[in-house]
């Protein structure tokens, strides 16, 4: 789980230490800290970032603590009631949280699509394919390697959906020598696919960002299966439900406008489309 404000280091002595306390103390009759838990796609594509520094500029009353990791890790943290709010990418495993009582309402602010890369040489021959359970079983019979998440993410149990559709276990095939299980973020999990040149199962914006730096080109796209759709949550009963409903609020309105824009410069397309993902 990784911490984008940074490590905090422990203090020394009973001098700072008070300072320090009675610093934090009239920051607290200024700000209102919000605990925000996102995927790993989301700060890996860079947006995260954006988002941080724009909602906290627009909104100083309010600071935002964010923490990422994959879906299901965030969901967990967020069982335990140490978040305020999710910004996830697996619609079954968000309906179940919000369904037992830990959410308010599952709100879609922005989707886009995962798509399987793999080396440009493309030894499975799946370039151009549209069926991605077709174009994973093809990987398979051709014994090259594929880079699995491995690690009950968004990206990760929509792999695992595909393999399923081909009547393949999950478990099973994870005893594959062909089958990587990285067990990292998204970021990460490009890099090992590029290092052994395998094919992935990626989300766009991420493979879009990290490009220039991967020897991996895009081969199936397309399967209106391949939506991926991303969600907040707020947390029921916590007590900074005014900075969660201004954040969910800020997505929906300013923050759509930076979703829309997010990554046309650099990559010539916009990486995310905000609101809910149109009906298959």
């Amino acid at each position: 789980m990784k911490n984008s404000r940074g490590r905090r280091h422990p203090f020394r002595g009973w001098a700072p230490a008070v300072a320090v306390l009675f610093a934090s103390a009239c920051a607290a009759d200024r700000t209102s800290e919000l605990r925000l838990g996102a995927t790993t796609t989301i700060e890996d594509s860079g947006l995260l970032a954006v988002i941080d520094s724009a909602f906290e500029a627009a909104h100083p009353q309010y600071s935002l603590r964010a923490i990422t990791g994959g879906t299901g890790e965030v969901l967990a943290i967020a069982r335990r009631g140490d978040l305020d709010i999710t910004w996830t990418h697996d619609p079954i495993e968000e309906a179940a949280y919000v369904e037992a009582g830990h959410g308010v309402e599952r709100v879609e602010v922005m989707y886009n699509d995962f798509l399987i890369a793999g080396p440009p040489n493309d030894p499975a021959g799946i370039a151009g394919q549209r069926d991605a359970a077709a174009a994973l079983a093809a990987i398979l019979r051709s014994g090259q390697r594929f880079v699995s998440r491995g690690d009950e993410s968004g990206t990760h149990r929509k792999e695992q959906q595909f393999w399923r559709a081909n009547g393949v276990d999950p478990d099973t095939l994870a005893r594959n020598p062909m089958y990587v299980v990285s067990g990292v973020g998204m970021g990460d999990a490009l890099r090992v696919a590029s290092e052994l040149n395998a094919y992935i199962l990626t989300d766009r914006a991420t493979l879009a960002r990290m490009a220039p730096t991967l020897r991996l080109a895009v081969l199936a796209e397309g399967d209106p299966r391949l939506v991926n759709r991303y969600a907040v949550i707020v947390r029921q009963a916590m007590p900074r439900r005014d900075a969660a409903d201004a954040f969910v609020d800020f997505l929906k309105g300013e923050g759509a406008a930076i979703i829309a824009e997010f990554g046309r410069q650099e990559t010539g397309m916009p990486l995310f489309h905000p609101g809910p993902a149109p009906a298959n």
